[in-house]
């Protein structure tokens, strides 16, 4: 039988999503906690890993087990067994041909910055401070250069593994929510650090340090070597996971502003 759970964490203090050796991981941690559960060792599959740091509202992940027990088992039981800093949210028993990677149509994630003058002493790893004053309608009028299906060589980590740099951003949106400039953005998929680089460049543009062409002349010159700074990771969240209605999973709200032709493309 095989599980589909959705996923609370905060990445602070974790190595990543991926189990490494002698580290702290996300994926560690959380199949020591099933395999409890289930009385035999589990091995989970996530929408997308996610790096050192960086945090999750909502990762979607399955497994598959012989154990026969209530979906309010796993939830309350695996909470039971897991740090504070994860946290099983829902559990659903997998439809069809489910796969949490390969089944997955679009990505959501959000990079949250803290902009004041001084840093918060309740959310220091939680969001990415930023004292210079952002002006939050040029990041966001610069960041619609990136709609649509580009390579993002410039945006991506050079020792970014992927055989392909194309990706295709479905919507990005930069807003200001009283002391806090908030980037949201959906694509097909995301290659390593891109929406860490992508906010490291709007962050600039968002001083006044760049103009806000810049993000479209990056896209051209394809070199992640002229491609701006690396943001921190503490405002990264994997805020939500798009799959298909056959597969019974609700979607978050923010996908409906993907296009049409986005919610219906098969996997």
């Amino acid at each position: 039988m095989r599980i589909v759970l959705g996923l609370e964490y905060d990445g602070s203090a974790f190595c990543g999503w991926q189990w490494q050796s002698g580290l702290r991981s996300i994926q560690s941690v959380l199949e020591q906690a099933l395999s409890k559960i289930a009385d035999h060792p589990v091995t989970v599959v996530c929408a997308g890993r996610t790096d050192a740091g960086v945090h999750a509202f909502e990762q979607v992940v399955h497994f598959d087990t012989e154990a026969k027990r209530e979906l309010h088992a796993w939830v309350l039981g695996g909470n039971s067994h897991l740090p504070d800093d994860v946290r099983i949210l829902w559990a659903k028993p997998a439809q069809g041909d489910f796969h949490a990677r390969y089944s997955a149509i679009a990505r959501y994630y959000r990079y949250i910055i803290h902009n004041r003058a001084v840093r918060s002493a309740l959310l220091p790893r939680q969001a990415t401070w930023c004292y210079p004053p952002l002006a939050a309608e040029k990041m966001h009028e610069a960041a619609q250069s990136l709609l649509g299906h580009h390579d993002f060589s410039s945006f991506r980590a050079q020792g970014c593994q992927s055989k392909s740099p194309f990706r295709l951003v479905h919507f990005i949106d930069v807003f200001r929510e009283g002391d806090r400039v908030v980037v949201d953005i959906a694509a097909n998929a995301f290659l390593h650090h891109m929406v860490r680089n992508i906010a490291g460049v709007l962050m600039e543009i968002g001083t006044g340090k760049q103009p806000v062409g810049w993000t479209r002349e990056l896209l051209e010159v394809k070199s992640r070597k002229l491609g701006g700074v690396t943001a921190p990771p503490d405002g990264l969240y994997l805020a939500g996971v798009y799959y298909p209605e056959r597969y019974g999973l609700v979607n978050h709200p923010v996908f409906g502003k993907l296009p049409a032709d986005a919610r219906r493309h098969e996997p």
